[in-house]
């Protein structure tokens, strides 16, 4: 069976003091109900140790927000792979559309990127997905199998099994705007399709694929039923305890 997950990206928001009431919250929250879902946080780098010591049994997952395409060396601002391993970080985030639109990210970047995450032991929460432009031009499909394929298709069957793909309409983040449902699981049925011409069906069904656009309470539970979504990477919604459960409590 595919893990279900609802992640939380925090993005560069909130001070330490802001950072660890929330998670405290988050703790509370988990300890005190039944989710039949895994529940991760990408915080802000800084606040990944502190992370760690609050959900010291693991009740929830840490994930930083982006990790370094090199191993170690004259990268300064850099986190490598191996400084995340060495916390107990769970994995984390490659390629989400921000990092590609500021920071140059390419899918050769994050090919990389995802290839020193798995030698780690890490799990590497791979994001894709279309511009407004792209979409218009009838081009969605063909750029998000291109993405697929030039980050992940150098992995082996069992590598590629360990990967969480996250799919990103870059047009329905942080706009309000939200693919329908339907959208979403076009794209999440033309990823799986993608993964299972070159891997198989079977090795295509482990995969989990996380829908990550404007993610809401009140449209969770339709987006999280659909076949092929198994999930969501959560954004602004994260950073309020009461949004970010309601969207836990979608898959209950």
């Amino acid at each position: 069976m595919r893990r279900k997950i609802v992640a939380g990206n925090w993005k560069m928001n909130k001070n330490v003091i802001d950072a660890q009431q929330l998670m405290i919250q988050l703790l509370s929250y988990k300890n005190n109900n039944v989710t039949n879902c895994e529940v991760w946080i990408a915080p802000p780098s800084l606040y990944l140790m502190m992370a760690k010591d609050i959900f010291e049994k693991d009740e929830i997952g840490v994930f930083a927000q982006d990790i370094s395409e090199h191993e170690s060396g004259a990268y300064t601002g850099e986190i490598s792979a191996d400084m995340i391993e060495s916390i107990d970080v769970n994995g984390s985030l490659i390629g989400h559309s921000e990092r590609r639109q500021y920071h140059g990210e390419t899918d050769s970047h994050c090919n990389k990127k995802v290839k020193l995450a798995l030698d780690k032991g890490l799990i590497p929460v791979y994001c894709n997905g279309e511009t407004l432009e792209q979409r218009k031009a009838g081009q969605h499909l063909d750029i998000v199998k291109k993405q697929t394929e030039t980050a992940l298709f150098t992995l082996s069957a069992e590598e590629i099994k360990k990967v969480v793909i996250a799919y990103e309409p870059v047009w329905a983040i942080g706009t309000g705007e939200t693919a329908s449902p339907e959208q979403a699981q076009e794209i999440h049925a033309h990823i799986r399709n993608t993964i299972a011409a070159k891997y198989g069906q079977e090795v295509a069904d482990e995969v989990s694929i996380l829908y990550g656009g404007s993610v809401k309470p009140d449209n969770a539970k339709e987006i999280f039923s659909q076949p092929d979504i198994d999930g969501g990477l959560i954004g602004g919604a994260a950073l309020k305890v009461e949004d970010f459960s309601k969207i836990i409590e979608a898959f209950n």
